[in-house]
C-alpha cells in the first residue's frame, strides 16, 4: 500500500496509537519475551493494513447490497470473502461481548444521570448547574439568580 492509498490521508495519518498496540502485543506474549521496537512498529502497520482491507471489503459487500453504511453483518462477510472464515465465530463472539459492554454502560449512564432523583433533587441540580454556569459566565463571580432561573423554579413548582 502506498502513503496516499487512503483517500486524502498521509500514511501518518492512518495509525494505531503505539503505547495501546505494544501493550497488546506484550499481553499476548510470554513475560520473558522482547520485542524489538521495530518489529512493534512492523506489526502496527500490518494491523493498520488488516483493518483498510477489510473496511474496504466491507465497503465492496455494502455496495453489493444497495447498502450505505457498513452493518457488522457486512465485515463479517468480508472476512469469510477474504480467507478469514475461520475469525468470524470468535470476531461475532467479540461483537456480541461489546454490545453487552456497551449495553449496560449506557443504562448504568441513564441511571446516574438523574432518573432516580426525586423532583427537589432534581431542581436543586438545576440549580446548582445554573450557578455554574453564571460563575463562568461572569468570569467566575457569582451573583443573584436572573429572574429567568426564578420563573423557571415557579414553572417547575407549579
Amino acid at each position: 500500500m502506498e502513503p496516499m492509498d487512503i483517500v486524502g490521508k498521509t500514511k501518518e495519518d492512518a495509525s494505531l496509537p503505539k503505547a495501546t498496540m505494544t501493550k497488546i502485543i506484550k499481553e499476548m506474549l510470554p513475560p520473558d519475551v522482547r520485542v524489538a521496537r521495530d518489529t512493534q512498529d512492523l506489526l502496527i502497520e500490518c494491523c493498520v493494513e488488516f483493518i483498510n482491507l477489510i473496511s474496504s471489503e466491507s465497503n465492496e459487500v455494502c455496495n453489493r447490497e444497495e447498502k450505505r453504511t457498513i452493518a457488522p453483518e457486512h465485515v463479517l462477510k468480508a472476512l469469510q470473502v477474504l480467507g478469514f472464515g475461520e475469525y468470524i465465530e470468535e470476531v461475532y463472539a467479540a461483537y456480541e461481548q461489546h454490545k453487552l459492554e456497551t449495553m449496560d454502560t449506557v443504562r448504568a449512564g441513564k441511571c446516574s444521570n438523574g432518573a432516580e432523583m426525586t423532583e427537589e433533587e432534581a431542581l436543586a441540580e438545576q440549580q446548582r448547574m445554573f450557578a455554574e454556569a453564571r460563575a463562568r459566565m461572569n468570569g467566575g463571580v457569582t451573583g443573584p439568580p436572573k429572574q429567568q432561573d426564578s420563573e423557571a423554579e415557579q414553572t417547575l413548582n407549579s
